[in-house]
């Protein structure tokens, strides 16, 4: 046994008393402050370990970079620095520096460019979404309609039903046309059914009488003033004006009436108000209409007082569409649809020229203000531009402005008759995409399918059976 294991024996033996029992206390103490100690440097040697490799990744991921970018540049330096190197190796260093110019100049124009096309298309979709938000929408359409004839063969056809309200609301004095106070509600002062088939080949407008007589089917009650529908139902009538038929039930007893009439699909309705012309062609600055005679109203007064090409303001437009009592026209309703026809060629022509398309000012105004005065369904800029771009540049004998056949004379009632035969036949050419009655093209498909029916056979002859026109 060692002296020091005698020792440690002596004093673990040795009697415990009250300096003993002190000092192992103190010694205990000092162990476990000894190992506090060690245990705080292991974990400050740890941290300073994790704080070297932090800031030793970043500088070797620096060196890395700086190395790597030295193998790229050195080359480059080395020729354009080498002191005996001939012209030919200068000229090779203008090459480059002419060739990393080109590079950059290249990526910046690509970028540049790539920026502006994508502002262009941003800005173009923001305009055509802020003119088409100021649209007023209200419901008029029924695309699922029974009375729609060969459906599927009208797929594409784009047929517009435009309505030209006679609501007094909002009128001023200047406009010569009453109040909403003298002169309530809302009728159809203008009714023309625009048809573009899916081949863009054609345009037809047909135009019908607003003292047309007509069956009007049962149809939900319209409130004009607020653009909506009431639960009440007007009961179905006879002999009455068509112009009743918007009066009582608007867009959608209109909509419906005409689909019934022609077998047309309609797929937008465009209302507008009396004040929306006023506005539109002064959007414009004025539009351009042929005038054989003066024109005078015993109602409106002077309309225009010049003859030939005459541009008329927007005053003399609203006037120029809604008179009716001409002196020396006895046709009244029929001349009125003459000149509203002649109107909406020149106004769409006028909005289409590159003098409109190319003015943001003009064609910003032109677009609000057909959009304030404006109300329907299925209406924006995309469907305005199929119709006024499908008229425009169409020559006189693709673009038909048609009013539906009628007798030509008021009846006892003061009602134009309808001429059902030939209304029909002229609906169905539209349908099927066919020549219209009365051109050439439409008598001489007639003659050629009049020309290929089987005569009745002998047989049926013998049998007693006989063939009659009805």
């Amino acid at each position: 046994m060692s002296p020091a294991d005698r020792l440690t024996m002596t004093d673990e033996l040795e009697p415990v008393g009250d300096h003993t029992k002190v000092r192992r206390k103190i010694d205990n103490t000092l162990a476990r402050f000894a190992a506090a100690h060690e245990e705080l440097a292991a974990e400050e040697a740890k941290r300073q370990e994790r704080r070297e490799r932090f800031i030793a990744r970043p500088v070797a991921l620096i060196e890395q970079t700086r190395t790597r970018l030295q193998r790229v540049v050195a080359p480059v330096k080395s020729e354009g620095n080498d002191e005996k190197a001939g012209p030919q190796t200068r000229l090779q260093e203008k090459k480059q520096r002419r060739s990393d110019r080109s590079i950059r100049i290249t990526r910046i124009a690509c970028a540049v460019l790539a920026g502006l096309i994508f502002l262009a298309t941003g800005a173009l979709w923001g305009t055509k979404t802020w003119f088409n938000s100021k649209f007023t929408e209200i419901a008029a359409l029924d695309e699922n309609s029974s009375d729609i004839q060969n459906a599927a063969g009208q797929t594409g056809d784009e047929n517009f039903l435009i309505v030209g309200s006679d609501t007094r609301a909002g009128a001023t004095a200047e406009e010569n046309v009453g109040d909403a106070d003298t002169i309530g509600g809302a009728r159809s002062d203008t009714i023309m059914l625009a048809h573009v088939p899916a081949d863009r080949k054609r345009a037809v407008i047909v135009s019908f009488p607003r003292d047309l007589e007509i069956s009007r089917p049962a149809c939900e009650r319209y409130d004009a003033a607020a653009g909506t529908y009431t639960s009440e139902i007007v009961s179905a009538a006879t002999k009455v004006k068509l112009n009743t038929a918007y009066a009582v039930g608007g867009p959608k007893c209109l909509t419906k009436w005409v689909q019934q009439q022609t077998g047309l699909r309609v797929n937008h309705f465009v209302g507008i108000d009396f004040g929306g012309f006023k506005e539109m062609v002064d959007a414009v600055h004025g539009v351009t209409v042929h005038v054989d005679s003066p024109i005078r109203d015993t109602t409106l007064g002077m309309v225009i007082a010049e003859t030939g090409d005459v541009t008329i303001s927007g005053d003399q437009a609203l006037s120029f569409v809604r008179a009716r009592h001409v002196v020396g026209d006895p046709t009244s309703d029929y001349g009125r649809i003459k000149r509203q026809q002649q109107f909406l060629t020149a106004l769409l022509q006028k909005a289409m020229s590159q003098g409109v398309i190319t003015d943001p000012t003009q064609l910003t105004n032109f677009v609000t203000a057909f959009a304030r005065a404006t109300f329907g369904d299925n209406i924006g800029v995309d469907q305005m531009l199929t119709l006024a771009q499908s008229m425009k540049g169409l020559d006189t004998s693709k673009l038909k402005f048609l009013t539906v056949p009628t007798v030509g004379e008021p009846n006892t009632r003061g009602n134009e008759v309808l001429l059902e035969t030939r209304s029909k036949e002229l609906f169905q050419a539209l349908i099927d995409n066919t020549p219209l009655p009365g051109t050439p093209e439409y008598e001489a498909a007639k003659a050629a399918a009049s020309a290929t029916q089987t005569p009745p056979s002998s047989s049926s002859k013998s049998s007693g059976s006989t063939s009659s026109d009805s």
